[in-house]
């Protein structure tokens, strides 16, 4: 249960959302988009979400500033949602501005929505569960695309369900976050993505 537990975990951490989230839109959208303009926004994406903040944990571990990939507590967690906020702000002015994709655009509008809500969190000592808030966002993303596009994603809808009750479930188990956390992590996720949706939906 352990390893199935860790491997949920990292399979649905928090850093894959953002170009998670990027990918099934280019693969959702019936909107024809050329493979090198999908490239210029996946690729840059990736770097900025998963290379970039992979890097700058090293960092900080030899700052001492984190002492683990977890971020057991909450003052280990105040750089790197610093730093994650800087990055989605980055992507939004230069990879994918208002005029570029608007339904992508307010995915990370809301995606940086929810990142302000974690830190504003921190100043209360409250830890809200990343993995929680990253499922919620990805799944709530997708409800709306199904329902902007007019696409059957019923199937790919319940398996992200599926995954979303096995993250908070392995989370649990791992002891790496109380219920409350993961229940207004669950919260801040979707209604981050609920807020910005009638900006295009």
């Amino acid at each position: 249960m352990r390893l199935f537990s860790n491997f949920i975990s990292y399979l649905l951490h928090p850093l894959f959302i953002p170009i998670g989230g990027t990918i099934a839109y280019f693969f959702i959208t019936p909107k024809y988009t050329p493979l090198d303009v999908q490239s210029a926004s996946i690729l840059p994406i990736f770097i900025l979400t998963v290379i970039i903040p992979i890097v700058t944990f090293f960092i900080l571990k030899n700052l001492g500033l984190v002492n683990s990939v977890v971020l057991e507590t909450v003052t280990e967690r105040k750089y790197p949602l610093y730093i994650q906020a800087a990055i989605i702000l980055l992507i939004l002015y230069k990879v994918i501005p208002n005029n570029y994709v608007s339904e992508l655009y307010f995915y990370f509008t809301g995606l940086l929505g929810a990142t302000f809500a974690c830190i504003l969190l921190l100043f209360f000592n409250f830890k809200t569960s990343l993995h929680a808030i990253g499922v919620g966002s990805l799944l709530m993303y997708l409800i709306n695309l199904s329902i902007h596009f007019e696409i059957n994603l019923i199937i790919a809808i319940s398996v992200l369900i599926f995954f979303t009750g096995a993250t908070f479930t392995a989370r649990l188990y791992l002891q790496a976050h109380t219920r409350i956390e993961i229940v207004i992590g669950l919260f801040i996720g979707i209604l981050s993505q609920l807020f910005t949706v009638k900006f295009w939906l």
